[in-house]
């Protein structure tokens, strides 16, 4: 037959080339007009910019780094899987994916980043890296080079509500040509303004202490019954979310007071940051999660995540821990306004953050220290209502703060901190899980849960003082994040045990308590106490959520109805794949190279007009075919599908092309030019040792360089029962 052609992809795969080969002199030109040719990248200009005193070009030879964010595949499938793998009682309940498995269903392609590195290294910028998930390519440049690959200007500006602070951003919304914003979501790095800060307060920050003062494990522990969970961390990993460093001697003084012993805390270094040798004003802050994780869940072990605190330093920092796949919790204490941060570059954290939830990993967010009026610190101001990013984020658990107060070790009563970070989001909608909270609109509210925050009722950590380390007495959500990341280490070493799934994304499921008659037993609902705009009260409120931990309780009511899956009574017959005829005439929710799914009348469908057509170009090709499902536990599975194999290839004995079928990258069936037919023949894998798990079957269709073979697949299935 034909082969067939690959023409059309070549064409365009080079037009991004062809369409922007610009040159760049030495100084900065003024943005592209051929706006015809390009496309704008919403929401990719500083908020601050439309605040601040212009005062110059930016100079042409100024380097910047920026990180080019694309766009996630099949989401509205990742949107269902995400719903799945969080609610008990579905099939996918718990059978999280690994970081291959995530960016071969949902993550850019190869071809997606090529495309993406070729248009950088035309427009004469260096690709210094990209990530290992495929979501983020960096490069640096000169500014006049890097303005002008983005049909923008960058100029010098200075904040007047940071005191005349000066920095350096585009004027006007970065733009791509036209083939190119399918694949890219935002471009981050064309300014410098945003920062992250810490969510910690501290009464008397100034003069250490010789001893402790302020609530130590036994007093927290003890007030929230963590230590009645019978575990201690072993076996879980948290990261720490960090832009400044430690020192590890401080941490060991921490440890050495309160008797406590664990794995040594590790730094992960992310583009090329570590702060250890010489923390700065954020020391605190790192010390300060470190120490209360250990306070909670001592044996479970920390990997301190540092990162430059900028937008593409937090981009790849989200990208790498989930890559990484190392932990099953994070905790982070830094945050930014959603108002003075650019939307763009949270558009691209909370990829990752998708990511994360995908793969079974908890993140407990910081909700703010500045109560409903986020921007205090910041642009905007103490006039705008506002909220901290990330806790706003519906992948994170937004956590808020109280007041504590104990008797002795157990716990009295507590309210709302008057500072605790809260209100409603103007960046995400309200997910389908935000029932019950009797907030009317359409945007995410937080925060979710809350903890101790207040300074007054503080805890006691060895830091760094004004002239040398000491004990000081420090709180702000920033105490509250890392107490609930070490609850979260405490249930998973709890989970493992009863065989359960981590707890993964955990507001589906908290929610799902705080609506049932567990809700009393399983957390403190805080009823007193206000922030500038909202007050605490009976249920969920926009400054405690839906209260602080009754751990004990919590955990087993997760452990029963919110976080596990329950044992098997038997299995339900099902054809689980989606799609499996690919009559839909796209490919989601497969996953596949560039035209497999295919309607043409050279070669039939077993039945409908839609089949998946790998390779037959007569050419060296390779082409994909793969979907991600789970396998209930206790299932007979059979996976089904027809193939005809026509070839050009004459040969009776030699396998020139080969069809493989793996399974979580075990081959389980190969086919080739061996076993041309004239029609289609039914072929069956019994797939019943994967029951119970996450599968993802592939075929691999792989064609040498002279005479086609076409593999075309159709009616697929896989049958449990």
């Amino acid at each position: 037959m034909r082969p067939r052609s690959l023409a059309l992809a070549a064409a365009l795969a080079v037009l991004p080339l062809t369409a922007v080969s610009l040159g760049v002199g030495t100084a900065q030109a003024a943005p592209t007009p051929n706006a015809a040719a390009r496309v704008a990248l919403p929401q990719t200009v500083t908020p601050a910019v439309a605040r601040s005193h212009k005062q110059g070009d930016l100079p042409a030879d100024r380097r910047i780094s920026v990180a080019v964010s694309l766009k996630l595949r099949n989401t509205a499938e990742l949107d269902r899987f995400l719903s799945a793998v969080a609610t008990p009682g579905t099939p996918e309940f718990g059978h999280y994916l690994t970081p291959a498995q995530f960016t071969e269903r949902f993550g850019p392609t190869q071809a997606d980043v090529d495309q993406v590195r070729a248009f950088l290294t035309a427009q004469g910028l260096q690709v210094d890296s990209v990530s290992a998930n495929r979501q983020v390519v960096n490069a640096t440049g000169p500014a006049a080079k890097v303005a002008a690959a983005f049909g923008t200007h960058e100029s010098t500006y200075s904040d007047p509500q940071q005191g005349d602070r000066s920095f350096f951003a585009n004027d006007d919304a970065a733009s791509l040509p036209a083939a190119l914003a399918g694949v890219v979501e935002g471009v981050s790095g064309l300014n410098d303004h945003t920062v992250r800060t810490t969510r910690i307060a501290k009464p008397d920050a100034a003069t250490p202490h010789a001893t402790p003062s302020g609530l130590g494990p036994s007093g927290y522990d003890g007030a929230y019954r963590l230590g009645q969970l019978g575990a201690d961390g072993t076996g879980s990993t948290v990261a720490l979310w960090e832009f400044d460093g430690y020192k590890s001697s401080n941490l060991t003084t921490y440890d050495s007071q309160y008797g406590l012993s664990g794995p040594a805390v590790g730094t992960v270094s992310v583009d090329g940051a570590n702060y250890d040798a010489k923390p700065g004003d954020g020391q605190g802050e790192v010390e300060l999660d470190s120490e209360i994780v250990r306070g909670v869940a001592p044996k479970a072990t920390q990997l301190v995540y540092e990162a430059p605190n900028t937008d593409q330093g937090e981009i790849d920092m989200a990208a790498k821990i989930v890559a990484d796949n190392r932990v099953s919790v994070i905790s982070i204490s830094w945050g930014s306004c959603e108002p003075d941060t650019t939307a763009s570059s949270m558009t691209a954290v909370n990829n990752s953050f998708k990511q994360a939830a995908a793969q079974g990993i908890s993140i407990f967010s910081a909700s703010g220290d500045d109560g409903s009026r986020d921007c205090t610190r910041s642009t905007s101001g103490s006039s705008v209502k506002a909220v901290d990013f990330p806790a706003s984020s519906p992948y994170n658990t937004g956590v808020g703060g109280t007041n504590l107060k104990v008797s002795g070790t157990a716990y009295s009563s507590e309210s709302a901190w008057s500072t605790a970070g809260g209100g409603v989001s103007t960046q995400f909608a309200k997910p389908t899980w935000q029932t019950g909270t009797n907030v009317t609109g359409t945007m995410r509210t937080v925060p979710d849960i809350a903890s101790d925050a207040d300074p007054a009722s503080g805890f006691a950590i060895y830091t760094q003082g004004t002239s040398s380390p000491g004990w000081q007495v420090y709180g702000g959500t920033s105490a509250a994040a890392p107490l609930w990341s070490g609850f979260a280490a405490l249930y998973n070493q709890k989970a493992k045990a009863a065989s359960k799934p981590a707890l993964g994304e955990v507001n589906p499921k908290l929610y799902s308590v705080a609506n049932s008659s567990a809700y009393s037993t399983s957390l403190h609902d805080v009823t007193s106490g206000s922030n500038q705009d909202f007050a605490a009260r009976t249920g969920y409120d926009q400054v405690t959520g839906w209260g602080t931990p009754i751990a004990d309780g919590l955990a087993n009511a997760l452990l029963g109805t919110g976080g596990t899956t329950p044992p098997p009574t038997g299995c339900t017959a099902a054809q689980l794949l989606g799609n499996p005829g690919f009559e839909t005439g796209a490919a989601a929710p497969w996953s596949t190279s560039t035209g497999v799914v295919d309607n043409s009348t050279s070669e039939a469908a077993h039945s409908g007009s839609w089949k998946a057509w790998l390779d037959g170009y007569g050419s060296a090709h390779t082409d994909t075919l793969s979907q991600t499902v789970a396998i209930p536990a206790g299932c007979k599975a059979t996976f089904g599908f027809w193939l005809h194999v026509d070839t050009a290839e004459t040969s009776t004995t030699t396998a020139y092309d080969k069809l493989t079928l793996s399974v979580n990258g075990t081959s389980v069936a190969t086919y080739s030019n061996l076993d041309r037919n004239t029609g289609y023949v039914q072929k069956t894998v019994d797939l019943s040792t994967y029951a119970g798990q996450t599968v993802t079957l592939k075929f691999t269709g792989v064609e040498d360089a002279s005479l086609q073979t076409s593999f075309v697949i159709d009616d697929t299935a896989l049958n449990v029962s």
